[in-house]
């Protein structure tokens, strides 16, 4: 049988990487004792842990320290390997490394010891530091890289290439225009609202093209320059977009514009271009606020009409309101790019020429010329930008090289980053994190870090394959969008928000999450094909697989019965099985070698099923598990759904329940796999306004196994279709309530189901009937819930974030005709995530019940039922979930309401007796209901819904206190009522006298101590240097003609590597 190894960290990273944040870490590292933590952060009475690290004794050890532990560590005998008890650590770290309390030591020790075996080695703690090291460079960058979302291209109307993008402020628009001279208008939302045709009347617009836009944002106008040696200022206060001014006979082609005006005197503008005669001009205006141009005297009165102003007359000086400045250096080059810089006060232009590349122009006072400096750069440049703070000027080189200036040096560039493959043809400074964008023509983004001049990130975009294109490249720093075009499509990279620092669990949103409760683990998968497994007890990462599916994201995961398996089911169409160790034994053939949405996975005793993307059950049978590629087998009950199947729930023995997305639930006998009956909120009212002469519309298993009588069915699936087309009643969540032993003479329910418009709903399946429904959730489109082993607590998360916690204990013990609305005693609400909710367990830990939660915010959520702390995966300082979750003592001083409430704080949840479980009953299926092998995998949310949850506490806000009261009160008291509910209690049989064995009757025989035989001395070997007899050389087991060549081949390669060098320096002189 084949199998396959996923890519696995255990313990920690590759020690090459790690070892390299090591050394960065530890130059900002002291050897001074440890600061005293910061007190916790309340917010919304939860207490979340920060995420502190710094003052973590593992972070404040040095270089030097480690040397010492590691001769601590070392043995006389290379072969021996010496391991310390948690005393031993303690006593031998306070004395080798002679700093630092030896308490803090043993918690070191407790970290260091995952599976509590009582000792470390070196290998153990170097693993430790650098996992650890590797998870803390891992936040680093996570605060200094950009993390981006998907390349998206969005859908416009430009048929030509695009030659600008510009944002404007004052109206929080993107403006885009394109060769041909068509303007687009973008809202903030990017999205596409309203296109104008620009164009001038001097020439037809086939044989007029648009070069260039700038928006002077004080005066609420935009200037597009044409190949018709035209300059025209559009307004931009009118709908029409009118044509106020048009500057007429220039020279030359302006192919590049820039637009300044001074922050303090909005009067004081300057509009600077350059041409392809390679002239650079710049228009000052004095007065912008009250006319960009004086209006000549033979002008008509006319205030809409366009008013000509002609080049020569600016230049004669004829408008007081502005003046022209200009310089001719670049001497016929086409002028690239322009821009007039504040501080530094000059106008900077660039060429792709190697003489005169970058030029710097400014007027000193009481000049009327301009004085000018000038880089010259091989092969020339495409572009540049200058940072004020870092005083530089950046230069996208044609020679693939970025440079970096100082514009007062120009002899040579303070810095060359390295790294494009390809012409560089745009260059942006991010001016916030002084770093650096690159784009190359080979479509590659580059970002820098220009102090250090490395290249932190890398991205390849990918647009379609053209060997002549034009790319256009705008980044918006304000709002994190990178604007990228190709020719006449325009992308958007857009930045991820940072969520205020929050701890991440996973690089990529979490999709689900279980707990093994033979392992003390939690296990978790993420959109990028990665799992993790954490303890419990203290929420440190043991180990990760990562490219389980490829880059196919995992959409749930499952264990088998003995909790020795993990299947993962992915939307690349298969359901892969895992061992702990990270081998692959099976790879399901969900999908059948096609891309499908897989949203559970169920683990019974004989079956394997399997749903989510269409309306029948895929089933496999583990009976079948001889190969490594398994093709689904056909599910017998065949197609009853309407829609498709989202979830399913099992009940001991043979009851299954399967869920679809238009609210129906479907009963399956699991043993024959056939249907025979249909839940569904409405139905159930229709089928009872129906004559009662016909009850068997849907049929039982007894008669009709096989299928629904089908008329019934259609008229059922057109109802369905009249009062939900929007998923308002999606079954997104199933569960079975094992612990109420509900049969078919009580009426207690016994399944609840949740999902669309936020309602739960609880079931009972002997009966038919609906007992209960309330809204958990105000204004959320979709929940999921998770239940407790003991069915006391419901567990609900929408997709804002929000987490409720209930208490079902006495909630529909009864049935009743009319059907229950109020909710059950609402316990705790709060806000653990800040996007949606996609996976809940609730698990038994050290006689405490445990909540936790995944979101698509990338972290992974541990708290307990009531009033606990909240605590994150990878979060930096671990937690000891014994120490923080004990149980409060009373206090006699309180108030009565503080009373109650602490009694109910302090009210055992269950004892460990009742909560354990032995492994072997999970694969043993007998007569007395006793079948655990079921296994509910809760599948993750996609429905992506912007709908706040107006109304976080439903049940305390409808509900008076006194009732509140009350019901603690009851639930105090009756603890006992409710927990023991199902024991019967009876007499102990007699046993039978048993007969002792031997071994116990004869002591001595069995267990006397033999007298040591005496062994035969064996004699010493001597030792290897008295028995060699000469010096052993390597290079003996080979021949001389071997040698020879060798020797040889290192000699021409040294003379070569000179030659070279020699070549190099003459070309750089």
């Amino acid at each position: 049988m084949g199998g396959k190894k996923a890519s696995e960290r255990i313990e920690g990273p590759q020690r090459g990487e790690a070892m390299m944040s090591y050394q960065n870490a530890a130059l900002d590292l002291s050897t001074g004792s440890q600061p005293e933590p910061k007190s916790p952060e309340r917010t919304e009475s939860v207490t979340v842990e920060r995420d502190y690290g710094t003052g973590l004794l593992e972070n404040q050890l040095s270089v030097d320290d480690f040397v010492k532990i590691q001769r601590a560590f070392e043995s006389p005998d290379p072969r021996e390997t010496i391991c310390m008890s948690r005393e031993e650590f303690m006593h031998k770290m306070t004395e080798t490394v002679g700093w630092g309390p030896a308490e803090e030591y043993g918690e070191l020790f407790d970290k260091v010891d995952v599976a509590r075996e009582g000792f470390i080695n070196w290998d153990k703690l170097t693993s430790f530091i650098l996992l650890s090291l590797y998870e803390k460079d891992a936040r680093t960058k996570a605060t200094v890289v950009p993390q981006w979302k998907d390349l998206e291209f969005l859908p416009g109307k430009h048929k030509d290439t695009i030659q600008k993008i510009i944002f404007l402020k004052s109206s929080g628009h993107y403006l885009t225009i394109s060769k041909e001279g068509l303007l687009g208008i973008w809202g903030e939302n990017l999205k596409l609202q309203e296109t104008l045709p620009i164009t001038s009347d001097a020439t037809k617009l086939k044989h007029l093209w648009v070069t260039c836009l700038v928006s002077l944002e004080n005066v609420n106008k935009i200037a597009v320059a044409f190949t018709s040696k035209e300059i025209c200022f559009y307004d931009l206060l009118s709908k029409e977009f009118p044509c106020q001014y048009k500057l007429q006979g220039l020279k030359g082609t302006p192919i590049c514009m820039d637009y300044w005006c001074d922050p303090l005197d909005a009067n004081e503008s300057i509009l600077s271009f350059g041409d392809i005669t390679g002239k650079v001009q710049a228009i000052v205006f004095t007065a912008a606020l009250i006319s960009l141009f004086e209006r000549p005297a033979t002008a008509c009165d006319d205030k809409e009409a366009t008013m000509t102003i002609n080049w020569a007359e600016l230049l004669s000086g004829c408008h007081r309101c502005c003046h022209i400045l200009g310089h001719k250096l670049h001497r016929g080059d086409w002028v690239r790019q322009v821009t007039y810089n504040a501080s530094l006060d000059a106008i900077i232009s660039s060429t792709t020429s190697n003489t005169n590349t970058v030029v710097l122009a400014w007027r000193e006072k009481s000049k009327k010329h301009l004085k000018i400096t000038s880089f010259d750069i091989a092969q020339g440049v495409h572009a540049f930008d200058y940072h004020s703070r870092l005083n530089l000027i950046a230069t996208a080189g044609i020679n693939n090289k970025v440079c970096l200036w100082n514009p007062y040096v120009v002899s040579k560039p303070v810095g060359v980053l390295w790294g494009h493959s390809a012409s560089v043809i745009a260059v942006q400074f991010f001016a916030e994190r002084k770093q650096l964008f690159s784009f190359s023509r080979d479509k590659v983004l580059r970002l820098w870090d220009t102090q250090h001049q490395l290249s932190i990130q890398r991205i390849a975009c990918s647009f379609p394959k053209s060997q002549d294109f034009r790319c256009l490249f705008h980044f918006d720093e304000a709002h994190g969008r990178l604007f990228i075009s190709f020719n006449n499509q325009l992308a958007l990279l857009a930045m991820e928000s940072e969520a205020n620092n929050r701890v991440r669990s996973h690089q990529k949103p979490v999709t689900c999450i279980l707990y093994n409760s033979l392992l003390k683990q939690v296990i978790s998968s993420d959109a990028g094909s990665t799992v993790s497994f954490w303890m419990i007890d203290t929420g440190q990462k043991i180990k990760q697989f990562t490219g389980c599916h490829g880059n196919a994201e995992i959409s749930t995961m499952a264990l088998d019965a003995n909790e020795t398996r993990l299947l993962t089911g992915s939307t690349d169409g298969t359901v892969k099985v895992w061992d702990f160790n990270g081998y692959c034994h099976h790879t399901l053939n969900v999908g059948k070698d096609g891309a499908v949405d897989i949203s559970q996975i169920l683990v019974l005793k004989k079956t394997i099923l399997i749903t989510g993307w269409e309306r029948a059950i895929t089933v496999f049978r583990p009976q079948n598990f001889n190969r490594f590629f398994i093709q689904p087998e056909e599910w017998k009950g065949g197609i009853q759904h309407q829609d498709d199947i989202l979830c399913a729930a099992f009940l001991p023995p043979q009851t299954l329940a399967t869920g679809s997305y238009d609210g129906e639930i479907v009963l399956w006998n699991n043993s024959t796999e056939n249907a025979h009956y249909v839940l569904h909120p409405d139905y159930q009212r229709l089928l009872k306004s129906k004559s009662d002469s016909e009850p068997q519309d849907l049929l039982s298993a007894e008669k009709s196994p096989s299928s629904h009588h089908m008329a019934d069915q259609a008229t059922l699936a057109a109802y369905t279709l009249e009062i939900d087309t929007e998923g308002n009643n999606a079954v997104m969540r199933l569960c079975f309530l094992e612990a109420r032993k509900t049969n078919a003479t009580s009426g207690r329910a016994n399944l609840v189901s949740c999902g669309g418009s936020g309602y739960v709903r609880f079931w009972n399946t002997f009966k038919k009937q609906l007992l209960a429904e309330f809204l958990a959730h105000r204004g959320a489109r979709s929940i999921i819930m998770s239940i407790d082993k003991l069915n006391r607590y419901l567990t609900t998360g929408d997709l804002d974030g929000c987490l409720k916690i209930w208490n079902i204990e006495d909630y529909c013990l009864n049935s009743s005709e009319n059907k229950v609305t109020q909710p059950p005693m609402l316990i705790r609400s709060f806000q653990p995530h800040e996007d949606r909710i996609t996976s809940l367990e609730v698990c038994e830990r050290g006689g405490h019940l445990l909540i936790v939660s995944s979101s698509a915010d990338c972290s992974i959520c541990v708290t307990g039922i009531c009033n606990a702390p909240i605590w994150i995966f990878g979060q930096a300082k671990h937690w000891h979930i014994d120490n923080c979750l004990s149980p409060p003592k009373r206090d006699t001083n309180l108030m009565e309401s503080e009373t109650q409430e602490e009694s109910m704080r302090a009210k055992p949840l269950f004892s460990k007796e009742e909560s354990y479980l032995d492994p072997t009953e999970y694969s043993l299926l007998n007569k007395k209901n006793k079948d655990h092998s079921t296994y509910n995998v809760k599948p993750s949310e996609d429905i992506n819904l912007d709908i706040k949850d107006e109304e976080r506490d439903v049940y305390k806000k409808k509900t008076p206190k006194l009732y509140y009261d009350e019901t603690i009160q009851k639930s105090a008291t009756c603890c006992f009522e409710g927990a023991f509910r199902s024991l019967s209690i009876r007499g102990l049989k007699e046993l039978p006298e048993v007969k002792k064995p031997s071994f116990l009757l004869d002591l001595e025989k069995y267990f006397r101590e033999e007298p040591e035989e005496e062994h035969p001395h064996i004699p010493e070997l001597p030792l290897l240097s008295e028995t060699l007899k000469a010096v052993f050389v390597e290079k003996n087991l080979f021949p001389k003609e071997i040698l020879d060549h060798e020797r040889k081949a290192k000699q021409l390669h040294q003379e070569t590597s000179c030659e070279v060098k020699i070549k190099r320096n003459k070309k750089q002189l």
